[in-house]
């Protein structure tokens, strides 16, 4: 009696096989990163960040860029989810460059999720205040006031916090 073996039927064995192998690999770490996160501890910060700094991130003591600033005991990040904005003033000629950031407690996470949730208001705040203004008036711009009148709208929006302070990262005027 003579045999046929199947080519074909043996290959889609070692396929599958290798699928179900890749599967289970996958399980195993799924689980393993699972019970990881169950045993650490609840204040601990990532194990890796993928690309640069972001929005919510400051520096730490000592330099360290990725956590936040220490200053009296309190933990403190810094919003800079503004961004940097270029504005056109009233009169057309002249572009302002800006760039706000400012302070807020680590710890209170709604505040913090109001911030984000007001980033547009806060960017058309900033946008609005230097396009009304003149070029004369940019000219001799008094950067603390620029910044209480922002910062006076800013908490006009908020409920759950204030901003204290505002940081002017960038300000450049061109003509």
């Amino acid at each position: 009696m003579k045999r046929e073996i199947d080519v074909h039927g043996n290959k889609l064995v070692i396929f599958y096989r290798a699928v179900v192998v890749l599967m289970l690999l996958l399980v195993a770490l799924l689980i393993a990163g699972s019970l990881y996160a169950l045993v650490r501890p609840r204040d601990s910060g990532p194990l890796f960040r993928i690309g640069g700094a972001y929005g919510g991130v400051g520096v730490q003591e000592g330099g360290k860029q990725g956590g936040p600033v220490k200053e009296g005991g309190n933990a403190y990040n810094i919003f800079s989810g503004i961004g940097t904005l270029r504005v056109q003033n009233t009169d057309r000629q002249s572009v302002v460059i800006i760039s706000i950031s400012f302070p807020y407690k680590a710890e209170d996470r709604p505040f913090t999720e109001e911030l984000a949730s007001n980033l547009g208001e806060f960017r058309s705040i900033a946008a609005n205040y230097f396009s009304d203004l003149p070029k004369d008036k940019l000219e001799k711009l008094d950067e603390e006031q620029a910044k209480a009148d922002i910062l006076k709208q800013y908490n006009a929006l908020l409920r759950l916090g204030r901003i204290e302070t505002l940081y002017f990262g960038d300000l450049m005027i061109l003509d």
